[in-house]
């Protein structure tokens, strides 16, 4: 059986009370002299409850932008942003290519090819209430031609918040080969 902290309290309040009834009505301490004098149910119930933290805080860390697709060339330009009612110390997007990478990568310094499909990138703080944060621009180098490539975008690293809305964070883009920009 689970007891809330509210029915902790009830039960606390009809032993005392109990408890006082009791001794009274039987006589306890007829003998000493002493009766005990009853609690006050409004002194039980004004006591103060204890301050509980949540887990963790609360945030919604998003990414918008656009992918395009040229040749050889893979154009990723990014925007993270925090929604949520907290603010992110650290965070960290991870971008992942169906095809592999090659040759020189043109990225941001808070950026690095974790392997031959995927880029991790971090955004540093990110303020609550929808201010963009870091801004990203990356110039891929592919293996080969490829007609299409999906590039899938998300949070590899939140800094430890809860953000109860993923979806914003979470993209998959195809682009084809056409040069034009494919928003996310």
């Amino acid at each position: 059986m689970v007891l809330t902290r509210r029915a902790r309290l009830m039960v606390f309040v009809a032993m005392a009370t109990a408890a006082t009834v009791s001794t009274v009505m039987w006589g306890a301490g007829k003998a000493t002299g002493v009766v005990p004098a009853p609690v006050p149910v409004a002194a039980v119930t004004a006591m103060p409850a204890p301050a509980y933290r949540s887990v963790a805080p609360e945030a919604d860390i998003s990414y918008h932008g656009h992918v395009s697709l040229w040749g050889e060339e893979l154009g990723v330009w990014l925007v993270s942003e925090n929604h949520g009612p907290s603010d992110v110390m650290r965070s960290t997007v991870r971008l992942r290519f169906s095809v592999a990478l090659t040759g020189r990568q043109e990225m941001s310094s808070a950026c690095l090819q974790a392997n031959a499909r995927t880029v991790l990138c971090r955004t540093g703080p990110l303020h609550a209430g929808g201010a963009a944060g870091r801004q990203f621009a990356l110039e891929l180098q592919l293996a080969g031609r490829p007609n299409e490539v999906v590039v899938r975008i998300d949070t590899a690293w939140n800094g430890g918040v809860t953000d109860r809305n993923p979806q914003n964070d979470q993209h998959e883009v195809l682009a084809p080969a056409t040069g034009d920009e494919y928003v996310f």
